[in-house]
This record gives structure tokens, C-alpha cells and sequence, in this order.
């Protein structure tokens, strides 16, 4: 989630506490960041959230298993040397390899 979201997602939160039409309020708020800033849909989504009592413009939680801290250590093994096998990987990183595969 980048900071411009989270931004945009408390505009959104504005105009649903004021009342606002949420396909205005997405057209305003593509008239001033962009026309792919927010769409329709999102901005009917973040409404519903807003008007249901939820006003955390943060993403909850995903479900499933957290991504490994040392993608940018796999992807630089990969780069250095692109006959590496994913078994390779996990043995000079240390990760543990029970399912570990689904990272490649």
C-alpha cells in the first residue's frame, strides 16, 4: 500500500462523512491526482467500509503465508547466477525448505 492510497483513501473517508456522492467524490479525487487515481468501484467499496463504522484506511491482514524476508537476497542469487537452482538458493540462504519452493 503506498502512501498516495492512503492518502486518497482519506479524502474518500472526508466525503463520506460529509455526505458526499461516491461517484463524485471518485471523479473529484481523479481530477486532482489523476484519472486512474481511484476508481468507481474502490471508492464504493472504501464507502461501504466508512459507512458501516470501519474508518481504518488501512488493508486488513491477508490470509496465507507471510512472504520470506530475504526476497531481494533471492533475487540478487538469481541475478548472479542464472543456472542456480531454487534448491541451491534455500541451502547457501538458510531457508527452510518445506515449501519453500512456492517462492519460485
Amino acid at each position: 500500500m503506498s502512501e498516495s492510497d492512503v492518502g486518497i483513501r482519506h479524502i474518500l473517508k472526508f466525503y463520506c462523512k460529509k455526505g458526499q456522492n461516491v461517484i463524485q467524490a471518485a471523479e473529484k479525487v481523479c481530477d486532482v491526482y489523476g484519472p486512474n487515481a481511484v476508481s468507481v468501484r474502490v471508492a464504493q467499496s472504501w464507502f461501504k467500509c466508512f459507512q458501516s463504522g470501519n474508518f481504518d484506511v488501512r488493508d486488513e491482514p491477508r490470509p496465507g503465508r507471510p512472504l520470506t524476508d530475504k526476497v531481494d537476497a533471492i533475487l540478487e542469487k538469481g541475478e548472479q547466477d542464472r543456472r542456480i537452482t531454487p534448491y541451491d538458493i534455500t541451502e547457501k540462504l538458510s531457508i527452510d525448505q518445506k515449501n519453500s519452493f512456492d517462492l519460485f
